[in-house]
C-alpha cells in the first residue's frame, strides 16, 4: 500500500488521538474551580449574592455536573458560597449580625491566645515572625489583594499556633478565614485587609513582655478592621465568566 493510501486509511479517531490533550483529573478541576471562585471573591470581582449556577460552571470549566457540584459543596463548607434549595449556589452574603458575632468571637479568642503565645515563644519564634512580617510588607507593595490578604491573615493564625493550644488554634483559623472573606466581600476598595504597622507593633510588644498592651493593640486593630466594612455594595454589570476572570 502506498504512503498516500495508508494516510487515507487511518481512522478519524486515530488521527484525533494524536492531537487530543490529556484529560485533567476531576480532583484537579474541582480544585481549579474552587481557586477561581475564591480568588474572584477576594479580588472583589464576585460580589455577595452572585449566582453560581451548576450549568454555567460546567460550561465555563468543561466539567461534569458532579465535579461542579463537589466544588460548590467544598466552597460552601468553607463559607465562601451559600447553597439554597431553590436558588442553587450564590456567593455568601454575611449579615450585619453574622459579621458582629464572627468578629466578636475572633477578638475574644485572640485575647486569650496572645498571652499563651507570649509565654511560650522563643527567640527563634520571634525571628520567624519578623521574617513573616518582611514577606508581608513585600507583598503589600507588589502583590494583588488575594495574596496580601492571605499573608495578613497568616500572621494572626501563626500567633495562635504559637499558643500551643491546638484546639483554640483550629477555631482561630476558621474565624480568621471567615473574617477574611467578609473583608474581601465588603471592605471598600483601596483599604488594606490589615495594617502592617500594627502587626509589627504587636510583635514588638509581645517580645518585650508588654502582653496586656499587645492584647489591647490587637483588639483595637480588629475593631478598626470591622469598622471599615461596608455591607452595601453595587452589583457590577458583568458576566459570570468576566467575574471569574475567564473572559
Amino acid at each position: 500500500m502506498s504512503t498516500k493510501s495508508a494516510a487515507k486509511s487511518r481512522s478519524p479517531a486515530t488521527a484525533r488521538s494524536k492531537t487530543a490533550k490529556p484529560a485533567i483529573p476531576d480532583a484537579d478541576m474541582e480544585r481549579r474551580i474552587c481557586e477561581a471562585v475564591y480568588e474572584s471573591v477576594m479580588s472583589q470581582r464576585l460580589t455577595p449574592g452572585t449566582k453560581l449556577p451548576e450549568a454555567a460552571i460546567c460550561d465555563l470549566f468543561g466539567v461534569s455536573r458532579s465535579v461542579a457540584r463537589r466544588a460548590l459543596q467544598r466552597l460552601a463548607h468553607e463559607h465562601v458560597v451559600d447553597l439554597h434549595h431553590n436558588r442553587g449556589a450564590v456567593v455568601a452574603e454575611p449579615t450585619p449580625e453574622d459579621t458582629r458575632q464572627i468578629f466578636q468571637a475572633r477578638r475574644a479568642l485572640e485575647a486569650a491566645l496572645l498571652p499563651l503565645a507570649a509565654a511560650r515563644a522563643t527567640r527563634a519564634d520571634y525571628a520567624s515572625l519578623r521574617k513573616q512580617l518582611r514577606d508581608e510588607h513585600a507583598l503589600l507593595h507588589r502583590a494583588g489583594q488575594p495574596a496580601w490578604a492571605r499573608q495578613a491573615s497568616a500572621f494572626h493564625v501563626r500567633l495562635g499556633e504559637l499558643s500551643g493550644n491546638t484546639i483554640l488554634h483550629g477555631y482561630l483559623a476558621e474565624l480568621v478565614s471567615r473574617c477574611s472573606l467578609i473583608v474581601a466581600l465588603y471592605e471598600p476598595p483601596g483599604n488594606a485587609a490589615c495594617e502592617h504597622g500594627e502587626h509589627v507593633l504587636i510583635v514588638d510588644m509581645l517580645e518585650r513582655g508588654d502582653v496586656a498592651e499587645a492584647v489591647q493593640t490587637n483588639d483595637n486593630h480588629l475593631a478598626d478592621l470591622e469598622r471599615r466594612i461596608s455591607l452595601e455594595r453595587p452589583q457590577p454589570a458583568q458576566t459570570l465568566a468576566q467575574m471569574l476572570g475567564l473572559a
